[in-house]
């Protein structure tokens, strides 16, 4: 009766969305990157205040993404958090968010996991707030590299990943969240900002979703 009840409130939220004028379509596009969120060590090692075990399902997520992305020549770009000068460099951001200590330079929490190495001719974008793109150079990257869309994954649902989905649309390309791919520490957040996101910002796809549609590209490019 309990599960009954969730189902129906779920289906009366999107019928409300809808009838409001929220939920359109963006498509794929055609022309998709891989944006790999702060996939590192700070949320994957137990004794880090960033820590939940959310993140581990998500980066297994991510290291197949990559493997696909790889095999159909889609780029594959990472993001990482660096703070100098004590967290300065941070601002407000790291004034709001003590755990982001874990980023200070050199610290081996803000390494990539070992099975997701960036290669030699990919991508790093170094930043210091939430969104992939608020003072970096991803948007010109991007437009250079002739991209279209983003399969966005990484951590966390609610902070870093859904600001970059909302500045990835703002910028002009779209965004394909792949749920599976993204961690959070609780399932409230994870979900909530999802849905959020399909309403307003961005398409939100499956990790099998994401796959289908790399292969669709690559079958398309030939």
């Amino acid at each position: 009766m309990a599960q009954q009840k969730e189902s129906c409130g779920v289906s009366d939220l999107l019928n409300d969305y809808k009838s409001g004028g929220f939920g359109g379509a963006l498509g794929l596009g055609s022309r998709p990157a891989l944006l790999l969120v702060d996939v590192v060590m700070a949320y994957l090692t137990p004794d880090c205040p960033l820590y939940s075990p959310r993140f581990e399902a998500a980066a297994e997520s991510c290291e197949r993404l990559a493997k696909a992305a790889r095999l159909k020549d889609v780029p594959v770009i990472f993001t990482n958090v660096v703070y100098r000068a004590g967290g300065r460099d941070g601002g407000l951001f790291y004034s709001k968010v003590p755990a982001l200590e874990s980023f200070l330079e050199g610290s081996p929490l803000g390494k990539f996991p070992q099975g997701l190495q960036p290669r030699e001719d990919e991508v790093v974008v170094t930043k210091q707030y939430a969104s992939a793109f608020f003072g970096t150079s991803l948007a010109a990257t991007l437009t250079a590299m002739g991209v279209d869309s983003l399969y966005i994954t990484g951590f966390s649902t609610s902070g870093c990943v859904r600001a970059s989905a909302l500045d990835a649309m703002q910028s002009g390309f779209v965004p394909m969240v792949v749920a599976d791919a993204c961690g959070d520490r609780d399932v409230r957040p994870h979900e909530s900002n999802l849905f959020d996101l399909s309403q307003k910002y961005a398409e939100v796809i499956s990790e099998a979703d994401a796959i289908a549609h790399m292969d669709s590209i690559s079958a398309t490019s030939r």
